[in-house]
């Protein structure tokens, strides 16, 4: 038998709201603390290093720096800058191979005085890279040995014991990734080259994705006349998954669309006037269209726009001919 989940008054240690806002407020401090006492020049000849780097820009750090260097190497990459991080560790038994001198090695540590960072160092400059140390402690060995430091001002961990490092790394992460996003600007990128960089998302694939991608092609529309009658096209409207009849002239030109809903309508006003009725009767004439180009997310929000949401738009070209479908259910299979 499972045992039954503790209630919070049952647990042995607790949390109040005070102590969290409390923390909360102290870590706030702390950060204030860093911005104020940033140097913005440093920082900023920092920016201009990297946006000048001619190969790669390598980030490498040891444990929780370690995660944070590889993190802001991820951003980079996202950003379609050349960038990756170095294990240390690795880098001393091989991957050293990949630097050159045309690469930028970015060393991340709070003390400055990490033993496996500084064993890169003389390997690194052996292999002509420029070495650039980000640190938090004033006169650490780290900074000694490189070609630029740059000093990220901590006031004190939010652990009360200041050992545990969780403000210095946050810190860290607000610092590369500020830098990150100022290369992306200078750079000048655009949203589609960002979104080229993310095709898999959501993000990706709403700057990506044309109508022309994600619509059903023409051979496979319920079109039918505008003279057939409606009970002639029941299959038409329920075989092919798009809710509709897209009517067309012996050209393909779209003349309206009618739907299951407005079967249903026709039939309670009708009744078995129903069987006499034409397609062209009923139709709507003033349906929402959209061409090839235009954005699949636009797609979406034609469909979701006032008066009412509609579950599909026909796909016409510039002379008005009937070439595809985009349905809501196939937007949301694409991810959109």
């Amino acid at each position: 038998m499972g045992s039954l989940p503790l209630t919070l008054d049952l647990l042995p240690h607790k949390v109040s709201e005070n102590t969290l806002l409390d923390l909360f407020k102290s870590q706030q401090d702390h950060l204030n603390y860093f911005f104020q006492h940033l140097s913005l020049p440093h920082t900023l000849t920092f920016t201009q290093t990297l946006l000048k780097c001619r190969g790669t820009i390598f980030f490498t750090g040891v444990g929780k720096s370690g995660f944070v260097a590889n993190k802001i190497s991820q951003t980079l990459i996202s950003l379609g800058i050349k960038s990756g991080f170095l294990n240390p560790l690795d880098a001393l038994h091989g991957d050293i191979g990949i630097l050159s001198s045309d690469d930028i090695l970015v060393m991340f540590s709070k003390s400055g005085n990490t033993e496996e960072l500084l064993k890169v160092v003389p390997c690194a400059k052996a292999k002509g890279a420029y070495l650039v140390s980000v640190t938090s402690v004033e006169g650490n060995a780290l900074a000694a040995v490189c070609d630029m430091n740059v000093h990220l001002p901590v006031e004190r961990e939010l652990c009360p014991f200041d050992l545990a490092p969780v403000t210095s790394t946050a810190i860290q992460m607000v610092f590369g990734d500020t830098v990150a996003i100022a290369m992306m600007g200078a750079r000048n990128l655009t949203r589609d080259e960002y979104a080229a960089n993310h095709p898999a998302g959501r993000i990706g694939k709403s700057l990506i994705f044309k109508v022309q991608d994600v619509m059903k092609p023409q051979k496979e529309l319920p079109v039918c006349k505008e003279g057939d009658l409606i009970m002639d096209q029941l299959v038409e409207l329920t075989s092919k998954g798009c809710g509709c009849l897209l009517v067309i002239d012996e050209e393909y030109h779209l003349i309206g669309t009618f739907t299951d809903g407005d079967l249903r309508r026709t039939l309670k006003a009708s009744g078995e006037g129903i069987f006499k009725l034409t397609v062209g009767e009923m139709c709507n004439r003033s349906p929402r269209t959209i061409g090839p180009d235009a954005m699949a997310v636009e797609a979406m929000q034609k469909m979701e726009s006032p008066p009412s949401p509609v579950q599909f738009l026909p796909v016409i070209n510039r002379q008005n001919i009937l070439i595809g479908i985009v349905t809501l259910h196939g937007l949301v299979s694409a991810g959109l």
